[in-house]
């Protein structure tokens, strides 16, 4: 600070309110310099939590509001844990069905084949096969499938333990493998809990669908396949199909499945006629061999 005579008193004056001498030059520093003092003298307070010291009942409800999540927030948040979690089931739903059913389904039908062919090796021989009860082994070796038949087409009991369900009840009731004429027609799932029937599109004429049965291996040739129908035409099962090409009665078979992939909307149909009928203690078909 400096000092000033006035008189007989002393005075002591603010730096900041003297005028400055000089040049035009030094009375601009001197008020660049006073700008700069008052923007430092006043800085701005910090909140009163800083401090250390209480908030004010105003304080505390301003601070309150600042936390407060708007009503816009909230939803969003809501919403997009909403999303998240279906999201989530979706893919345990798809993971589920697309995986684990299959999985299960392997092992259901590795002890359906298995409590078959104990069967044939205790001799028994029942007059009729019990609704779900396992009682042949089909084959068809372009495709790779080695699945058991059960008796019915039941979800639940054949069909979704990922066995192949034979047409036998009621009006659907048809003939089977060893009959001396008639139409074996069996279902199976194309996609899902082990689809034994996934890829019978792929099958060309002259492809052979093996049936064993506890006495004999009976050998089809696929004939023809009718890509898409409603599930309402049992015609197509009929002793002499309709829509196959057969005009006569003969030793069918016909493979039923859902279509297209992952719906239920329509069936996929495949014709064979048995080609060759060979007693087991005659060993396995050609079909089967090499």
């Amino acid at each position: 600070m400096a000092l000033r005579t006035e008189g007989t008193r002393r005075i002591v004056a603010d730096p900041a309110t003297q005028r400055p001498t000089g040049g035009r030059a030094e009375r601009r520093k001197a008020a660049k310099g006073r700008g700069r003092r008052r923007k430092g003298a006043s800085p701005t307070p910090p909140p009163p939590a800083a401090t250390g010291r209480p908030l004010t009942r105003v304080e505390a409800r301003r601070a309150a509001r600042a936390r407060k999540d708007s009503v816009g927030v909230v939803a969003s948040r809501v919403v997009g844990e909403v999303f998240i979690t279906f999201g989530v089931v979706m893919l345990l739903f798809v993971t589920y069905q697309l995986w684990w059913t299959n999985i299960r389904a392997g092992l259901e039908v590795d002890k359906a084949k298995k409590g078959i062919e104990d069967a044939w090796a205790e001799g028994r021989k029942p007059d009729a096969f019990e609704p779900g009860q396992g009682f042949a082994i089909m084959y068809i070796p372009k495709l790779d499938v080695v699945v058991p038949i059960a008796e019915g087409i039941n979800k639940e009991r054949v069909l979704d333990r990922g066995m192949v369900g034979h047409y036998a009840e009621g009006q659907l009731k048809t003939a089977m493998p060893s009959d001396k004429q008639g139409n074996f027609a069996v279902a199976g799932h194309r996609n899902t809990h082990g689809e034994p029937f996934r890829y019978i599109n792929k099958l060309s004429p002259g492809d052979p669908i093996v049936v064993e049965t506890q006495d004999a291996y009976y050998t089809y040739e696929m004939a023809s396949i009718l890509p898409q129908t409603p599930p309402s035409n049992v015609a197509v099962i009929q002793p002499v199909p309709e829509g196959s090409g057969f005009t006569r009665p003969g030793r069918y078979i016909t493979l039923t499945t859902c279509t297209p992939e992952f719906t239920s909307t329509y069936r996929m149909i495949v014709w064979g006629k048995m080609v060759d009928e060979r007693p087991r203690s005659k060993g396995k078909p050609d079909a089967l061999v090499g």
